[in-house]
């Protein structure tokens, strides 16, 4: 049987731990979460996967209910699948190509550092993500690079714009910092997948390099049981990514791991990691992909 590298994870976690899927289910709702039998059949053989915030926090439960490392299942989630007719709409642009992944610039890149400042004010959680990524071009005139990023972000909703004062999903806001310009952007409010245009300063030719960098920032719900992470999937290998941590000092995290898994099938990990007193945390991987690095904290 085959599936996604989570798929793959949660079954053999739920083979190991010997429960069957009705027990499964029962220890969820005991942690005040409702998942079918079904959902979690289908999230097991890979028909289906976790996408919306309930069925994160599901995932997150069962990372306790079957005793495995804490972000193992959840650094596994691939990106959203794209359905239904407004993914369609996403790749819908009059006069031009769409977006898509499978239409790369012919660019490579060869090192790439997040730096994340997390911080909490009037009960708002906001990650503001700072990346500088090097590219190398594999041919002549090379001008963009396509990035690829979650919906996971959310925005503040006022009483009767679509229901009471809360908050909604949406996008979180990339901004051109250095060396670069955002172009296009097609969003997917159903898968939650956003793909943009980030437009070289200049066109750069075959083995020339290009050091561009870009911002995005997300807003959460600080009291939310959903992921609270920061992590890149990585399609290729890249030589070397570093990710680093900023956590306002008045809300330090009680728990922060490193955690990773490469699509060639092997074993997932994840390591605790030390805050130090100035509330950061780093972790950097060398040769990396394709799969998932990122660090999670609660």
């Amino acid at each position: 049987m085959g599936g996604t590298a989570f798929s793959m994870a949660l079954r053999s976690a739920i083979a190991t731990s010997g429960l069957g899927l009705d027990r499964i289910q029962a220890r969820l709702q005991d942690h005040g979460i409702a998942i079918s039998v079904t959902a979690l059949s289908y999230w097991q053989s890979g028909k289906r996967q976790p996408e919306r915030q309930g069925s994160i926090s599901a995932v997150r439960a069962l990372e306790e209910i079957l005793e495995v490392p804490t972000g193992s299942l959840l650094g596994l989630l691939p990106p959203p699948r794209p359905r239904g007719t407004s993914s369609r709409r996403l790749h819908e642009d009059a006069g031009r190509a769409p977006l898509s992944l499978d239409r790369q610039p012919d660019v490579t890149l060869v090192g790439l550092h997040d730096h994340c400042v997390v911080t909490e004010e009037d009960q708002v959680s906001r990650s503001t993500v700072t990346a500088k990524a090097v590219f190398r071009a594999q041919a002549d005139a090379q001008d963009r690079w396509l990035l690829a990023y979650r919906q996971d972000g959310l925005a503040p909703r006022a009483a009767g714009a679509g229901g009471a004062p809360g908050i909604d999903a949406v996008a979180p806001v990339l901004s051109a910092v250095r060396n670069c310009t955002v172009g296009r952007i097609e969003e997917d409010g159903d898968s939650g997948l956003t793909l943009a245009e980030l437009l070289f300063s200049r066109p750069i030719d075959t083995g020339e390099t290009h050091l561009m960098e870009y911002a995005l920032t997300y807003r959460h719900d600080p009291d939310s049981t959903a992921r609270k992470a920061h992590f890149r999937e990585f399609w290729k290998s890249i030589p070397e990514y570093l990710l680093e941590i900023d956590f306002e000092s008045a809300h330090p995290p009680e728990q922060c791991w490193r955690y990773s898994h490469r699509n060639n099938g092997g074993a997932a990990e994840s390591h605790d990691l030390t805050v130090d007193e100035h509330g950061r945390v780093h972790a950097i991987a060398t040769n990396f992909g394709p799969g998932v690095f990122g660090i999670g904290w609660i």
